[in-house]
């Protein structure tokens, strides 16, 4: 999707763009819950080995070429558990996320995409399967894509508005934009605000993510040892860029995994972050479909 001589190390340089989000909030928190259990690797699949990447509390594992029902387990425990626990946080709080919901795992679990539905949370698109997309043929990108839509209007009643690939290919933003009714992709980690750029001569709004604020550091080495190390670091951002927003207001990405921070030892250090951003009046938690209506309404791409 970027070739080397279409990287944009300058973005907005000096002149980054008022954001004037609602209300005068200094920083817009976006929520962001990675639904994949059941669409990971799997030999039951037809995958040529086990999930090894992103697996709970076991870094560095090899990818075994049988079905392993001790990953499967780990895996199902997100769908099974961590979800609700989640869910439970978000509804007490009276706060929103936007859901990446990989569509196979919907799919074998149709209570979790309604539940999210029902209770207001964005059921954007994860892909419909949690795997690596670079180099697979266009055609089936395109019925995966296709796939995803209908199954996220089936189970949620509307099509999916965001999406987010995660490891994406050279033709997923282009593949997306024909197939989808989206309104903004967040395949980029590369500022703070939304920007556009032009495919296919089409102006596309970003809304990029982050992986420095996202638990899925439980997985990986180094990462969050514990629930305080992660709870300590969202702070730290979110207290910077709370300072910033007073000049120059931005957006904030958490994002989340039913299959880490779902587990007891980790939820409350989402909790007591969540509480943390409560106490400041001028933070916007919000959903990323609200973020891209606000920017496309107040920085509309240019001509």
């Amino acid at each position: 999707m970027k070739d080397a001589e279409e990287r944009d190390l300058t973005g907005y340089g000096r002149q980054r763009p008022a954001a004037g989000w609602p209300g005068g909030a200094r920083v817009a928190v976006s929520f962001v819950l990675n639904y994949e259990e059941g669409g990971e690797r799997s030999v039951a699949d037809g995958d040529a080995h086990a999930e090894n990447y992103l697996v709970p509390d076991i870094v560095g594992l090899p990818a075994i070429p049988a079905r392993s029902r001790n990953l499967e387990d780990l895996f199902e425990y997100g769908s099974r558990a961590g979800f609700w626990r989640v869910l439970r946080l978000f509804a007490e709080r009276r706060l929103h996320f936007t859901s990446w919901a990989v569509g196979l795992a919907l799919l074998r679990n149709p209570e979790a995409a309604q539940a999210m539905a029902e209770a207001g949370h964005e059921v954007a698109s994860h892909g419909w399967r949690w795997i690596d997309y670079r180099g697979m043929p266009e055609a089936q990108e395109r019925e995966d894509i296709r796939r995803t839509v209908a199954t996220i209007r089936d189970l949620c009643g509307a099509p999916p508005l965001g999406w987010y690939t995660g490891r994406y290919s050279d033709n997923t933003r282009r593949l997306v934009m024909e197939e989808t009714e989206t309104l903004y992709d967040s395949d980029a980690y590369n500022d703070d605000l939304p920007y556009w750029v032009r495919v296919a001569g089409k102006p596309r709004l970003i809304i990029p993510y982050a992986l420095d604020t996202n638990d899925f550091k439980f997985a990986l080495s180094p990462g969050w040892l514990s629930g305080e190390d992660f709870f300590l670091y969202l702070r730290a951002a979110f207290d910077q860029l709370y300072r910033e927003g007073a000049q120059e207001p931005k957006m904030l990405s958490i994002g989340l995994h039913c299959r880490l921070i779902g587990r007891p030892g980790r939820t409350d250090a989402l909790a007591r972050f969540m509480d943390h951003v409560q106490r400041h009046d001028g933070a916007w938690i919000c959903r990323r479909v609200e973020i891209a209506r606000h920017w496309m309404a107040k920085h509309p791409p240019p001509a």
